[in-house]
């Protein structure tokens, strides 16, 4: 077998895992969003209870954020969190009912409208700082959407068909997908800023790129510094926002304005990936079951 060829079980398993993926989303999006979106909670429950290992994940990880809670509390927000998410998949396999009735289904009140609009009127573009908080799918579609350039920065999948469909996904959105993993993507990036886009980071993971460890939830956690690096070099303005579900299962965004400062240092990255990271806990604080309690957020221990 040629280097570098996948073996021939995992071509299987990601052909397999792609075709699941496609007929499913194919035979959901026949059915009302509401009752897929209560069937996606019932199934994410569901793998709280057959996936113990992630539980255990979700559980370590808040008792890491909220060390005062009870283990019954902090196994009810667990199990919340599953449900949570596997309600957002749901959802987001319904995406042209969602996509026919955008401004009813998420909300974007004027005063969160304006801080993107004042940002956007210095010309320079916009870096929009988010995590995986409520539906961050959905707060990059409703941006967009609404006639705002945009673009976001993501993670290929190992599988070629399954990146092509999730672009697809997104540019039925209106959303263009920029491969952290492209060439060009560096060039992408400045050249939406260039043409007064919206650049859109996610910076609550640990993952295999550039970072500095800021506190979250006061332990230090590996926390990818591009955002800040961005704003320092185009002084491009940032915003952070989120979209998070509210009590009638629709949603709702928030957006706030967050100072870049003058210096390029290495202190100045520091203390900007630290305010971005101050408000990303902030988002999570207030519904704690709709971030991903699953992400080993401190697996890398600080140097």
């Amino acid at each position: 077998m040629p280097a570098g060829k996948p073996k021939l079980f995992k071509r299987l398993k990601r052909f397999l895992r792609y075709g699941l993926l496609r007929l499913t989303q194919k035979l959901l999006a026949v059915f009302p969003i509401r009752w897929v979106s209560g069937l996606g909670a019932r199934l994410g429950w569901l793998a709280s209870v057959v996936l113990p290992g992630e539980f255990k994940k979700a559980l370590a990880s808040l008792a890491i954020a909220f060390p005062e809670n009870t283990l019954a509390h902090n196994k009810r927000l667990a199990r919340d969190c599953f449900a949570h998410l596997g309600r957002t998949v749901g959802e987001l396999a319904c995406f042209s009912q969602i996509d026919a009735d955008m401004e009813a289904w998420v909300e974007w009140p004027q005063e969160a409208r304006q801080v993107l609009e004042e940002a956007r009127s210095l010309g320079r573009g916009v870096i929009f700082v988010s995590g995986h908080v409520g539906s961050w799918e959905l707060l990059a579609r409703r941006v967009a959407m609404a006639g705002i350039p945009s673009a976001s920065i993501a993670k290929a999948s190992t599988d070629m068909r399954t990146t092509r469909w999730v672009e697809q996904f997104r540019a039925q959105g209106k959303l263009v997908t920029i491969w952290r993993e492209s060439p060009s993507s560096a060039r992408q990036m400045l050249q939406t800023l260039r043409n007064n886009g919206v650049l859109g980071l996610l910076i609550d993971q640990d993952t295999r790129v550039q970072s500095v460890f800021v506190p979250f939830f006061g332990k230090p956690a590996k926390t990818p510094r591009a955002a800040a690096d961005l704003a320092l070099r185009t002084q491009a303005p940032l915003v952070v926002g989120f979209c998070q579900r509210q009590a009638s299962g629709r949603y709702r965004l928030h957006m706030r304005r967050v100072a870049t400062p003058a210096e390029r240092s290495e202190n100045a990255v520091f203390e900007l990936t630290a305010t971005l990271t101050r408000e990303i806990e902030e988002a999570i604080c207030k519904a704690p079951e709709q971030w991903t309690w699953i992400h080993q957020r401190w697996k890398t221990p600080p140097p």
